[in-house]
């Protein structure tokens, strides 16, 4: 096998472990036991020494992002709850339960979409069962997972798969699609769904009573269907012969429509990949942390990822604008860069033990044995130092009064804070909040429609942006940041909700410092809700929930006021009214975020 060969193959190995990395939403998951953690085969067991043509390479990436979406959206214990009592039943459980998780993953990321669908489409091409006569011929299971193709996933089927499913389509189709609906809104509720795919199977008249099954013969049968591999067909293709070898070179240097760029590529965006769009904020949420704040409606919110909200050469274009307003400051900003970064690393600093027995030669003692021969060598050990994973959110205010100058200052801090502590090793998050239109927009339309009833909480739409994930690095995300600079972007204001979006992602988290920095020009402002509430309605929520976080969780909160106080609504506040500000500022209190809590309060 050629070098390059080889080289090309580890690249798509290590693309291969760094997306089931982000797409699991497990960074430290170590592949040598994940088969513990996926109750499936080693990710190893995707064989890579095997690549005969582009069909490979599609097949390996499906199944990787499987197995790894398996992880993050299947809660085992809810899939055995679930389980139906006829064992009979259990292969297609299987299919309905994998089906979920890979439309769930198509929804999160459209490469991972495009990976299964062509994946399922070379699948469908190749089924080919000779003499199909009656029912007997085709397993139920195959039948099954067609339909689901089909009915969910909307894979176009060849004629030979299509022959296969005919004989089982009006079986499924009389159970099933009059619950169709149902299943596509509950693809998130995994108990719904499988509870009612459960309900569904052990009703259907192709399967036979077999309830009498012994339960624990029904459990070990369970466990040995959950460590196979996610897709069994093709892992028994048999090794290739020399001549094979001389195939996958050629087809290897033809590119497999994956060279070096693209895999390159693909390493390089993994990061990203995390960055799936989340879902309306939870009403039981806020109720938990305040009983007098309510929704009127949350249909129309939505959080969005930066780039999605302009075109590219737009945001390009709002890119360069603000690296304009960052050259006057660039000797300010190069200097609190080095000055932040001398701090935070001073707390990394080195911190050794002298004089041992073993360990490192310490030279500084050299000159003891040079001037006495017979006093013994000195040795030195590294102390270890808790300096903790640390993660910062960056919440930026995006409302219509931060237009101008103050959105621009708030711009130039995410701009710096994201570069200099991603030096340090510190993950940076960097998101936005405003509302999707003046005067209640949609919102306010349905309120109207249902004839205004009296006190209906929040008013309006909101729209949460995400700039920069923890795990993307700047130099990606960069030119997102400059999307704050659009105009007609900026609307309302709602805080509370907008900070406990953040908590809630910083929650999730496995870093075990937490900080969440909030940049605002002061209070919350929505006029279509205020119009219709107390005064105060928005103003009290934002209190609870800053209280909130401050008493009850390790979530450390710091908020930056531009040209305004903010500190009647969190106990860390600081007020600048300038860029040039800015550097004291951030060096002071960043500084002494990174000591120990005991002195941030």
């Amino acid at each position: 096998m050629s070098d390059k060969e080889n080289n090309f193959k580890e690249k798509f190995k290590q693309a291969l472990i760094s997306t089931a990395k982000v797409i699991s939403d497990d960074y430290k998951l170590d592949i040598k036991k994940v088969d513990k953690n996926l109750n499936s085969k080693n990710i190893e067991y995707f064989d890579i020494t095997n690549l005969s043509d582009k069909k490979d390479f599609i097949r390996l990436r499906a199944e990787m992002d499987s197995t790894a979406l398996k992880k993050k959206f299947s809660d085992k214990k809810i899939f055995n709850k679930n389980l139906p009592k006829n064992p009979s039943c259990k292969s297609l459980y299987d299919i309905a339960e994998k089906i979920r998780y890979e439309i769930l993953g198509g929804k999160m990321l459209k490469g991972i979409e495009k990976n299964f669908n062509e994946n399922y489409n070379q699948k469908v091409v190749s089924l080919s069962k000779n003499q199909l006569k009656n029912k007997e011929d085709v397993p139920i299971a195959d039948a099954f997972e067609l339909y689901m193709l089909k009915k969910f996933l909307n894979i176009e089927l060849s004629p030979e798969s299509s022959k296969m499913l005919n004989f089982w389509e009006n079986d499924f189709s009389k159970s099933i699609d009059k619950h169709i609906n149902f299943l596509n809104e509950n693809l998130e509720n995994q108990n719904n769904y499988s509870s009612k795919f459960s309900e569904i199977f052990e009703s259907m008249d192709v399967f036979g009573s077999n309830n009498e099954e012994d339960s624990e013969d029904n459990e070990e049968e369970n466990n040995e269907e959950e460590n196979k591999p996610e897709n069994n067909d093709d892992q028994s293709n048999e090794k290739g012969d020399q001549s094979k070898s001389d195939e996958i070179q050629t087809s290897i240097d033809a590119g497999f429509d994956l060279d070096d760029q693209q895999m390159n590529e693909q390493l390089e965006n993994s990061d990203s990949l995390k960055e799936s769009p989340e879902k309306k904020m939870q009403q039981d949420d806020l109720r938990g942390l305040d009983q007098e704040y309510n929704i009127f409606t949350n249909e129309f919110d939505e959080i969005a990822k930066a780039e999605r909200l302009e075109n590219k050469k737009e945001i390009e274009k709002l890119r360069r604008n603000l690296d304009q307003q960052l050259v006057g400051f660039q000797d300010l900003i190069t200097k609190l860069a080095n000055k932040l970064q001398r701090q935070l690393l001073a707390k990394q600093n080195r911190a050794w033990e002298f004089d041992l027995e073993e360990g490192l030669l310490d030279s500084s003692k050299l000159t003891r044995v040079i001037m006495d021969p017979y006093n013994s060598l000195s040795f030195k050990k590294e102390k270890d130092l808790d300096f903790k994973d640390t993660i910062v959110t960056l919440l930026i205010d995006n409302s219509g009064s931060m237009r101008g100058r103050p959105i621009t200052i708030a711009a130039i801090c995410a701009d710096i804070l994201s570069r200099t502590l991603e030096r340090c090793s510190v993950k940076v998050e960097i998101l936005g909040f405003t509302t999707k239109n003046w005067k209640g927009g949609k919102s306010r339309e349905a309120w109207t429609k249902v004839e205004k009833p009296k006190n209906p909480g929040r008013l309006n739409d909101l729209r949460h942006i995400i700039y920069k994930s923890a795990d993307t690095h700047w130099r990606q995300a960069k030119n997102n940041i400059g999307l704050m600079l659009k105009e007609g972007l900026l609307k309302e204001n709602i805080d509370g909700e907008a900070i406990l979006w953040a908590y809630n992602r910083l929650k999730k988290r496995k870093e075990e410092r937490k900080i969440l920095m909030v940049i605002s020009d002061g209070a919350p402002v929505d006029d279509s809700t205020l119009s219709v509430n107390s005064g105060d309605f928005l103003e009290k929520h934002l209190k609870k929930i800053v209280k909130s976080i401050e008493t009850k969780s390790d979530t450390e909160i710091l908020a930056i006021g531009i040209g305004h106080d903010v500190s009647r609504y969190y106990n860390k506040a600081i007020k600048i009214t300038d860029v040039n500000e800015l550097g004291d500022v951030m060096i002071s209190q960043l500084s002494g975020l990174f000591e120990n809590k005991s002195t941030l309060h």
